[in-house]
């Protein structure tokens, strides 16, 4: 029997169709996104910064995870929202924040905290850099300890943040679509 560890998204692929046929459909989620064509979303003036798209992550070590889901994300470090929505069209997970304040909700669960990055973490996995990854998904370079980004096929639709430090290694992948 399975454990009710890993992130929502394993959890529900777990029960949808078991660790085997989930660990296929991760890899061919992922060739497909590798395949698809982005381009980066335009905002019109005034509005609040959206971007929308195919995330993965993958962890190397010892338990190697990967995660890929399709995104919408809103808003800014301080206040905004993220949809993790699964290959086959499910929410995985949806989190708000706002003044300091972060709420996820999934289909097993909803809680809040101080933190956006713990609960970024319950879900990916590992921890993101949220205040970088808004300015990266922006095309500017900021440096966040252990992490370096590659914007340089940003213009397609493509941001690459690997990080190295601390342990294990991650890789991040976003695909950008209109």
């Amino acid at each position: 029997m399975h454990g009710v560890s890993g992130t929502p998204f394993q959890r529900v692929a777990r029960v949808m169709v078991g660790p085997r046929v989930a660990g296929m459909l991760l890899w061919v989620a992922c060739a497909l996104w590798l395949v698809g064509c982005a381009q980066p979303p335009q905002v019109p003036a005034g509005e609040e910064d959206a971007w929308n798209g195919r995330i993965a992550l993958q962890v190397e070590g010892q338990a190697s995870q990967s995660f890929s889901a399709i995104f919408e994300l809103r808003g800014n470090a301080q206040t905004g929202g993220l949809a993790l929505i699964s290959p086959l069209g499910s929410r995985i997970a949806q989190l708000e924040w706002k003044d300091g304040h972060a709420q996820l909700t999934s289909a097993q669960e909803s809680r809040t905290s101080d933190s956006l990055d713990a609960l970024l973490q319950d879900v990916t996995g590992t921890r993101i850099p949220v205040a970088a990854l808004f300015a990266w998904l922006k095309g500017v370079q900021t440096t966040v300890p252990g992490w370096r980004a590659d914007l340089s096929a940003l213009e397609q639709g493509r941001l690459v943040a690997h990080r190295d430090d601390p342990a294990p290694q991650a890789t991040l992948r976003i695909a950008l679509t209109r």
